[in-house]
């Protein structure tokens, strides 16, 4: 069996992995990286990437007919479901190289594409190869979590990793899941012309601000995907192209019948077959665990990403490799923090939230919480776009530090990504509602909800008082 000594093994080419690699190789240490799968994991292949592909597709399919909004005539287009799925694929082939095993091994990473195994806390196995290692760093991510349904496992169903290989235009999709990637699925096929219904079985969205859900929940009712919330499903049958789903709702016992099914229950972290307990590294449930440096249970095993559980984002995988090279490159005591993590639901209209909702804060703070808003209908440029739905909540304490920002609406990921800016820099309210904005911009909801922290204090009786008082000096 071939042996290689490494300063740092890495296990997972995902974004998280690929980060580590990267950096390891680049500082001049000799780094192994393992991956079983495609390069680039699930972001650039079942993930990030090909529902973004998609839903741009969907959207311009569904965007042509918004003439009359500009009085501008309606136009027509007949989707084309394999057209948007060649899309899809061109796109990943497009940033592949950019993930690839040769531009790694052109860093000097040692790329070694198998399963990796551990043999004791510093030893992985891989094939015909034995890694040894100072340090190492899990980053497998996750695999969908399918529900153990009756009958499902007879049946032909779709995950988020195969549903992008699918060259058949369903006709009706049924989608089992009310989260982002069942609704953002569910969206872009019906913007493509499929019939679809997705079953939930609590609120779609949980972790979300429900104010704003009612937003999403209501556009996507107005496009025609049916949303049944609270519907426990029980069985599934059928065969291909033709599936039935029996759920209870309200206590009543109904069927549906479709063409495709989609499972979208979330994902659980992917680690069996990696030989965890020779290593000595413990878990926390299904999630492997890890300290606030993001060490496991041995101080030079590392891990990140969905792998570890929590939030399980691209982005915050690719956070969580930096504190890790920091900690194991720099030997520097980094630690995690999540309180200004961003998310964004990527439908019409986009969803996103950065740190608490209000309804987190209040659980926290009770009522020493100042709530701003500022809505989409309140802004030129949404005005003049003829697209206001939405709007922009933030909170904060009543000395304007800010604890979150919840907003839905066109241009929210761009809105998002102030706030969360404003939080990781420890911004109060004051400097955002000082900053200069360029006009007209969607950005501006931020500059306006901020002012409205001042508005009860600038408007103030003392304050006309003294305003009156100074006019009088000339």
């Amino acid at each position: 069996m071939k042996e290689i000594k490494a300063d740092i093994c890495v296990i997972g080419a995902g974004s998280g992995g690929l980060t580590v690699a990267s950096g390891a190789a680049q500082m001049g240490l000799n780094c192994v990286l393992i991956e079983k799968g495609a390069m680039g994991g699930d972001c650039l292949n079942t993930g990030c990437v090909p529902s973004k592909a998609l839903l741009a597709a969907a959207t311009y399919v569904e965007g042509v007919s918004r003439g009359p909004r500009y009085n501008q005539p309606e136009l027509k287009a007949a989707p084309d479901f394999q057209g948007a799925m060649d899309h899809v694929a061109s796109v990943i082939k497009k940033i592949e190289p950019h993930d690839s095993v040769e531009r790694f091994e052109g860093l000097g990473v040692n790329v070694i594409k198998g399963a990796a195994v551990f043999k004791d806390p510093h030893t992985v196995e891989t094939g015909n190869t034995r890694i040894r290692a100072k340090k190492f760093v899990i980053a497998t991510g996750s695999i969908p979590f399918v529900p153990p349904i009756e009958g499902l496992s007879e049946t032909p169903y779709l995950t988020n990793e195969t549903i992008f290989e699918n060259r058949n235009a369903p006709r009706h999709l049924i989608v089992i899941g009310g989260g982002p990637i069942g609704l953002e699925m569910a969206e872009a096929h019906r913007r493509l012309g499929a019939e679809v219904t997705v079953l939930e079985g609590n609120t779609i969205l949980p972790k979300d601000d429900p104010e704003l859900v009612d937003i999403l929940r209501g556009a996507l009712a107005e496009e025609g995907v049916t949303v049944l919330e609270g519907a426990a499903v029980t069985q599934v049958r059928g065969s291909a192209g033709s599936v039935t789903v029996t759920f209870t709702r309200g206590g009543v016992e109904e069927t549906l019948e479709g063409t495709h099914l989609l499972v979208a229950t979330g994902r659980r972290p992917a680690t069996k077959g990696l030989g965890l307990e020779a290593a000595g590294v413990e878990l926390d449930g299904a999630a492997i665990k890890v300290d606030a440096r993001l060490r496991t249970s041995q101080k030079h095993i590392f891990a990140i990403g969905d792998v570890i559980g929590g939030l399980q984002f691209t982005h915050v995988a690719g956070y969580e490799a930096g504190i890790v090279i920091r900690n194991a490159l720099f030997k520097l005591p980094a630690k995690v923090s999540y309180r200004a993590v961003p998310w964004v639901t990527y439908t019409d209209p986009p969803l996103g939230q950065v740190g608490m909702t209000e309804q987190a804060a209040r659980k926290v703070h009770g009522s020493k919480i100042r709530v701003l808003r500022n809505d989409f209908s309140e802004n030129d440029r949404a005005t003049a776009e003829k697209d206001t739905q939405g709007f922009l909540k933030v909170i904060s304490t009543s000395k304007g530090e800010i604890l979150g920002a919840s907003v839905v609406g066109k241009g929210t990921e761009e809105v998002v990504n102030m706030w969360s800016l404003a939080m990781s820099a420890g911004l109060k309210m004051s400097a955002m509602a000082s900053y200069i904005s360029p006009y007209p911009t969607r950005g501006e909801i931020s500059k306006r909800a901020a002012g409205t922290y001042f508005t009860p204090s600038l408007y103030s009786g003392k304050v006309r008082f003294l305003v009156k008082l100074l006019s009088k000096f000339g």
